[in-house]
């Protein structure tokens, strides 16, 4: 379980950050929306112990986090697999699970015959998926995401929330997911939360369910429509 209360955060005087409180349970993805400036990525850096809050407390009881950014950030002298096991090579696994590991995922991330090429041979949907596998290659029970598919075109973009859910499910991992766009927030979501713009504080949670296979689209819709009077203010014009 991630806990945060009243947590607040300024930078050089100027707050970002006012009174939020938050609870993360296993299993659960929380999507945190609104405007860009309002606060997003700074709530992110704190839940993962990057930035310590100016005020409150924050408890993370998850065994293992990871993170993955709206830039894939390889490392361009490395293959796809070798960004892959990255992680695991940095916390000493020997080679033969490194590649065992990478190679899996290498298989479920769709990538097959993209093991051996180089960042720079891989078309921008292929480098993200090595981003998330490198991130779930270190066994994650906590995945942070901040705007992880916001680079890609919208069928890439369908593709990889898809992609995402059926790997947090299998894998049993909860995940704090950050994104402006607030369709993608209820495609991806168990439930959201939105900020206001800055400073940002919460002014809407909003349960949400699975969005179905079938009809996803007009599922989304039909709950962006609905949710929009509690969530408008975190986007005003």
């Amino acid at each position: 379980m991630l806990t945060l209360e009243s947590v607040s955060h300024a930078f050089g005087g100027h707050p970002v950050l006012e009174d939020i409180d938050l609870r993360l349970e296993p299993g659960q993805v929380l999507a945190i929306v609104g405007r860009s400036g309002c606060g997003k990525t700074t709530l992110l850096q704190i839940a993962s112990g990057l930035l310590s809050p100016t005020r409150g407390r924050v408890e993370n009881r998850f065994r293992r986090l990871a993170y993955v950014f709206q830039e894939p950030r390889l490392l361009p002298w490395r293959t796809a697999w070798q960004n892959i096991a990255f992680g695991l090579k940095a916390m000493g696994a020997p080679p033969a699970e490194q590649r065992r590991v990478a190679s899996a995922l290498i298989e479920r991330l769709g990538l097959a015959g993209a093991a051996d090429k180089y960042p720079h041979e891989l078309s921008g949907g292929m480098r993200q998926r090595v981003a998330l596998g490198r991130a779930l290659a270190i066994g994650p029970d906590l995945l942070l995401l901040d705007e992880p598919f916001g680079a890609l075109d919208p069928g890439l973009r369908a593709d990889m929330q898809r992609l995402l859910l059926d790997l947090l499910a299998e894998r049993k991992v909860a995940a704090l997911f950050v994104t402006h766009d607030l369709a993608e927030a209820v495609r991806v979501g168990d439930a959201l939360i939105a900020l206001s713009p800055a400073p940002g504080r919460i002014i809407a949670r909003v349960p949400l369910g699975r969005t179905p296979r079938t009809d996803a689209d007009a599922y989304v819709h039909r709950t962006v429509a609905a949710i929009w009077p509690q969530v408008s203010a975190a986007y005003p014009d």
